[in-house]
């Protein structure tokens, strides 16, 4: 049996027969199950004193946090978070004044711009992960969390919630915010800029919003929509009768029946798989496509900047550049991370990963499982370059003054970060375990 050990500030995992008498073993043995979503290792869950987390002792994973009064805390920021939110979308966001003239912009201007100018597909991308998805996100969490506040539940509401954290790296406030700061500096040199409120009422709609999810436990939600599944005895990784959901990390004990019928989570409704669906196979395909549309993305300008008639087409590595020249090293650095370095970083590893997958490789497995966290986690944030575009096109369109145009290559470079993104979300970092685990025996039975 494994159960969870508190250690210091973390609970890891731990060989749980050897520590286990009397009460305490027969406590353990019908304590709720987890399973950790990066090796796919089992554990019995333990109480944890606030604050205190728990992490997987085969990978590091963090399995689960303790936190106190977790919905009434998250439900508090939600509702403040609302306020914000239309404070930022009904008031100006920026003014832009040059030769006498100005342009007041609002958090939708960039969208109606890039739409106006053939770009829909970017005036989709940027309105879905500024406004729509924060926007869905913060409603359908108080949807879900103000009647649990009461001990009830509404309609559809483990299905909302579901999707909730589905959405979570899809809502890109805090890029948004970096690519005004980007924007900004770009444009001190053509003419005065002025910040609305609607930058601060975002600005503190991001540390609310932040500060809600950080509050918020998703392990009591779902225990409040249904109990945990118990089992006196941790099953094996490799148990194909034992399902986790990948929506609410239910642990399901299923038939070979059920199992060839397409088994739903008991808890959730989710279909339940074993490991993800062709996890190697689709992200093989999505990097391919991935690394194609890099090509465009770095040749292909992203922008065009004209003022007084004047102007020249901007690739990405040409506005690194530029802020090199006029001294911005630091803000040059963190496009070129954001921009280059980032989706190369995704490409690499994820191929990397996936070779190392095919070789049944248990070379540095935990260090692995730790890139894939990596890659994982930095892909949404190349999304500075698209909201900056998104920005400066809604904000300088002053004529033959000054005026901003995004160019062919915004679109290739959208697609690289979504694509990527898609990818990571498609690997399954347990098949790495998996293989390995399964190279192990085979020498085993050789020797």
């Amino acid at each position: 049996m494994v159960c969870l050990a508190q250690v210091g500030d973390n609970a890891v995992g731990a060989p749980g027969a050897a520590g286990a008498t009397g009460d305490d073993a027969n406590s353990r043995s019908v304590s709720p199950l987890v399973a950790c979503h990066e090796c796919g290792q089992f554990y019995h869950m333990c109480a944890l004193a606030p604050g205190k987390t728990a992490k997987c002792g085969r990978c590091g994973s963090v399995l689960y946090r303790a936190k106190s009064n977790s919905i009434e805390r998250a439900l508090t920021f939600a509702l403040a978070a609302l306020v914000l939110i239309v404070l930022s979308n009904t008031f100006p966001f920026m003014t832009f004044k040059v030769e006498g003239r100005e342009e007041v912009n609002t958090l939708f201007s960039g969208v109606k711009s890039l739409h106006a100018q053939g770009f829909w597909w970017l005036a989709a991308l940027v309105f879905g992960t500024s406004i729509l998805f924060p926007l869905f996100k913060n409603l359908a969490t108080l949807y879900v969390l103000l009647p649990l506040r009461f001990g009830r539940r509404l309609p559809g509401a483990v299905k909302i919630f579901r999707i909730v954290e589905a959405m979570g790296p899809w809502a890109m406030m805090e890029v948004y915010l970096l690519g005004v700061f980007v924007a900004y500096v770009n444009l001190i040199d053509l003419g005065q800029l002025e910040l609305g409120v609607a930058v601060y009422s975002f600005a503190t709609l991001i540390v609310v919003m932040v500060a809600g999810d950080a509050a918020l436990d998703p392990r009591e939600v779902w225990t409040r929509f249904g109990a945990t599944a118990a089992g006196a005895v941790v099953p094996s990784r490799n148990d194909p009768t034992v399902l986790v959901c990948h929506a609410c990390a239910q642990v399901n004990k299923v038939t070979r029946k059920k199992r060839g019928m397409h088994a739903r989570c008991s808890r959730c409704g989710s279909a339940l798989h074993f490991r993800k669906t062709d996890s190697l196979a689709r992200t093989t395909a999505l990097c391919v496509t991935a690394a194609v549309f890099y090509i465009p993305a770095n040749v292909f300008p992203v922008m065009t900047v004209i003022s007084f008639g004047k102007g020249e087409p901007d690739t990405i590595l040409s506005g690194v550049k530029e802020l090199i020249h006029a001294g911005l090293w630091p803000l040059a650095v963190l496009v070129f991370f954001a921009s280059i370095a980032v989706p190369m970083l995704k490409l690499f590893g994820l191929s990397f990963l996936i070779i190392m997958v095919h070789r049944g490789s248990t070379w540095r497995l935990r260090d692995r499982t730790l890139l894939f966290r990596i890659i994982e986690g930095i892909g949404r944030w190349s999304m500075i370059d698209i909201f900056m575009i998104s920005i400066l096109v809604g904000l300088v369109k002053l004529g033959q003054v000054a005026t901003i145009e995004p160019g062919l290559g915004a679109n290739s470079f959208a697609a690289v970060v979504v694509i990527t993104m898609i990818a990571s979300m498609n690997f399954d970092p347990r098949i790495m375990w998996d293989m390995a685990e399964r190279r192990d025996d085979d020498q085993r039975q050789e020797s």
